[in-house]
């Protein structure tokens, strides 16, 4: 469980992982259920709390779909916290403009809402990409690096390529020693360890929510036999494909079935 977060006025917060939370004055307090305090909350996602004085809060829901969107999850942290003043100024007209939508109810004034809560959401991962280019280590931190994210944009675009070091410096515009050196250090990973993780996840979602063959998911990314493709799998996933679409079918067959044990 991460370390309560404390919030001053103007702060803007995300939780990644749709978690329950608790917001409140003084952790001591017996929380109440948000429903009954966000009722008027209308279809959409939106929600605001006037609790009177000078406090007013405004929030909003995503659901984040399609492919890969669990590996950008799995990359933030619980709790993306955006607190500094010039942080905020960046989200501070979208959300005057929002309120001012939501106030005045004019015709559409919700769909506008809607548009710059997504803005507001992009906005928030921009910051804490930026941020994170003063010491943040990861694939999404290191997008923040033109010429890091130039290389990984193109193993990103075609994994299948037989990528060498040389092509990827390349993109980078650097040398082959400086970009092997400041890739390891913005991602964590070398340029091929990096390409292989990539290449493994796009399998496994593969694995998971299609029925695409193994061997038509090998050839996809660059592997020339289904065996290389496995070895390859099971080195960086700790199980076989095979191993692995069963797994997932299991968890699935589990979140279906309410008795299950």
């Amino acid at each position: 469980m991460p370390d309560p977060a404390r919030l001053k006025t103007g702060d803007c917060f995300l939780l990644p992982s749709g978690r329950p939370f608790i917001l409140a004055s003084d952790m001591t307090l017996t929380p109440a259920d948000a429903a009954r305090i966000f009722s008027s909350a209308r279809d959409g996602g939106i929600a605001t709390c006037n609790g009177g004085g000078d406090f007013f809060l405004i929030g909003s829901r995503f659901a984040l779909s399609g492919n890969h969107a669990d590996i950008l999850l799995a990359m933030l942290p619980p709790i993306v916290h955006i607190g500094k003043k010039a942080e905020q100024a960046a989200l501070r007209w979208s959300v005057e403009r929002m309120m001012q939508e939501l106030r005045e109810g004019q015709p559409g004034g919700f769909l506008v809402a809607q548009h710059l809560s997504h803005m507001m959401l992009i906005q928030a991962l921009r910051l804490h990409v930026a941020e994170g280019l003063t010491g943040g280590v990861g694939w999404l931190f290191a997008l923040a690096d033109k010429r890091m994210g130039a290389a990984i944009s193109a193993m990103h675009d075609d994994p299948a390529h037989r990528w060498t070091l040389q092509l990827l410096a390349a993109h980078a515009g650097m040398s082959r020693s400086s970009f092997a050196l400041r890739f390891k250090q913005r991602v964590g990973a070398s340029p091929m360890e990096y390409l292989a993780r990539w290449r493994m996840l796009l399998a496994g979602d593969r694995l998971a929510n299609s029925s695409d063959p193994i061997a038509a998911i090998a050839l996809s990314l660059g592997y020339e036999s289904e065996s290389a493709f496995s070895t390859a799998f099971k080195r960086v996933m700790g199980c076989s494909p095979r191993q692995y679409s069963r797994q997932r079918e299991a968890v699935r067959a589990n979140r279906l079935d309410p008795v299950a044990a």
